[in-house]
């Protein structure tokens, strides 16, 4: 998009805009403001002094960043980066801090300002207040956020609620969830809120290797331990010192080592192989398995000690198939992610391909999810995501089920509802229209469902 100015008249001083345009911008609901080549605001519409809550007549002649306050200006301003480009952006998500304090999360669009002989005379941004589509977020989707996770369900919530007491303590926690559920994922948030995040999280796979390289991997070895050992090497213990091992799938580790490591937990203190030397190891343990050890304890798997070792404060993380209600935000990231990546713009799921996303088992839990969305990417030749560019597996028949009152099956069918408007929403950055017409309904339509929420 271009935008021109007529040439300003010598000694006014309020606007290079022409009187009519400056009608129009006020009519119109999105912020708009221009600057000259100095940043200096030239001119500041209706909008735009609504959303940052001072009038016209103060921001004109300011140098943008004093009166925007965005989290951008300092270090990547958009309009700056347009300016020195002349490559315009288009809904960049930022937040900016309004005269009274209060923080509020918008999308930029910037261009070039040009007169009518074509010269760059500064720059135009607008900008669009999101508050409708947090509040929604808020409102429909009940979500609850803990570090870089976030979710509608109830379970989660109860988890979310106790991670920072967990997090600040200094106990062996033990994170219990199927394959695929984000086990890492929450030690590593337990690790950024507690006392030692500045020092390393380590995390060592302890299904993945035999017994010997295990153990090298966990104590490290002296120089001559074993054949190869040509000189010493320390273990992800050491690697870990000040801060937190993340010990993954611990489940799968034999009995022997299983003395071992409840030696490294109870005393901190363990020997390299082939060293008769003992060290002292300042670490936080975190453990994670897909077992139950409970039973592996009964069954002689596993042993007692070392479970009530591991088991001080434990986390049980339900799989995804008893939290269904975060499929749709789920998808929407990874399918953002995709497109981050790869380029190619894809505005969303259709109806049906969220239909089966939502009815599917997921056995393979968030990761199957992650690995199906990117399935369907790469096949995906539409703007939006079809049912057929899922795994066969995932694609299955149309529900449409009907309960004995004729009404659909399932209680969640309005919060999934919402949950894709949400997402169309957040998507579109706000624009009704656009999020109208990904989810193939009238503009009128939406309004009315959002009215209801």
């Amino acid at each position: 998009m271009k935008y021109f100015v007529r040439k300003a008249t010598p000694g006014v001083a309020s606007s290079t805009l022409s009187l009519d345009l400056r009608t129009i911008l006020d009519s119109i609901n999105d912020g708009v403001f221009t600057v000259d080549d100095d940043f200096r605001i030239t001119s500041f519409n209706r909008a735009a002094a609504e959303i940052i809550g001072i009038t016209p007549e103060e921001a004109l002649g300011q140098q943008c960043w004093k009166v925007f306050n965005a989290d951008i200006c300092e270090g990547s301003c958009a309009l700056k980066e347009t300016m020195a480009t002349g490559s315009p952006l288009v809904n960049k998500h930022v937040n900016i801090h309004t005269s009274l304090r209060k923080k509020v999360s918008i999308s930029v669009s910037t261009a070039l300002l040009r007169d009518q002989e074509g010269k760059v005379v500064g720059g135009v941004e607008s900008f669009r207040d999101l508050t409708l589509v947090e509040e929604l977020r808020k409102a429909v989707e009940g979500r609850a956020s803990f570090q870089h996770m976030t979710s509608a369900n109830h379970q989660m919530w109860e988890i979310f609620k106790l991670m920072p007491l967990i997090a600040q303590s200094d106990s062996t926690v033990l994170i219990h969830g199927e394959s695929g559920t984000g086990k890492e994922l929450m030690a590593r948030a337990i690790h950024d809120l507690s006392a030692r995040a500045r020092k390393p999280l380590v995390t060592l796979n302890c299904g993945a290797l035999p017994d010997t390289l295990l153990e090298a991997e966990l104590f490290g070895h002296k120089a001559g331990a074993f054949t190869d050992a040509k000189r010493d090497r320390k273990g992800r213990i050491a690697a870990a010192e000040g801060g937190t091992l993340f010990l993954d799938e611990v489940g799968d580790i034999s009995p022997a080592l299983q003395v071992r490591l409840l030696r490294i937990i109870q005393e901190r203190t363990y020997e390299p192989l082939g060293s008769s030397d003992s060290v002292k190891a300042n670490v936080r343990f975190l453990a994670a398995t897909h077992r139950d050890l409970r039973t592996e304890v009964r069954e002689g798997r596993f042993r007692e000690d070392l479970f009530y070792r591991l088991n001080v404060m434990q986390i049980a993380i339900p799989p995804l198939r008893e939290r269904k209600e975060d499929i749709p935000a789920l998808a929407r990231r990874f399918l953002d992610r995709q497109t981050t990546l790869h380029g190619k713009q894809i505005q969303g799921f259709s109806p049906e391909a969220m239909d089966r996303l939502m009815r599917h088992s997921w056995p393979g839990n968030i990761r199957e999810l992650e690995n199906a969305v990117e399935h369907a990417f790469v096949l995906c030749r539409q703007e939006l995501i079809r049912a057929t560019d899922l795994p066969i597996g995932i694609q299955g028949e149309p529900s449409g089920a009907l309960d004995e009152a004729g009404t659909l099956m399932g209680k969640d069918l309005r919060s999934r509802e919402l949950a894709a408007i949400q997402a169309a929403l957040e998507h579109h950055a706000g624009n009704r229209t656009a999020a109208a017409r990904e989810l193939g309904i009238h503009p009128t339509t939406l309004w009315r469902k959002l009215r209801r929420t």
